[in-house]
């Protein structure tokens, strides 16, 4: 799967096949459904990246990351910290 563009978020929000989400840009390997979870954003919303150089963040506020495809710069969204399924979890 490709990870979403604006049109399709939803889409990908309420898919929980299993599989792995790939940069739309380059295919890349982003996040793996297995840290997917349901959050409230229009947007799919996962625990974790499938590899530490996956992505690279820059800081865009003190609770929140910028996050761009580690291959393409690609821009992903956001990691907005302490927003994950548990306390402590980060949510991509």
């Amino acid at each position: 799967m490709s990870f979403c563009q604006f049109f399709d978020r939803e889409l990908y929000r309420d898919n929980f096949t299993p599989g792995m989400y790939v940069c739309s840009m380059c295919n890349h390997p982003l996040f793996s459904s297995r840290s997917k979870f349901a959050h409230s954003s229009p947007w799919p919303a996962f625990a974790d990246t499938i590899r530490e150089d996956s992505v690279t963040k820059q800081m865009e506020t003190l609770t929140a990351y910028k996050v761009l495809c580690g291959k393409c710069g690609n821009g992903l969204g956001h990691e907005f910290l302490n927003d994950g399924p548990k306390e402590g979890v980060s949510r991509f």
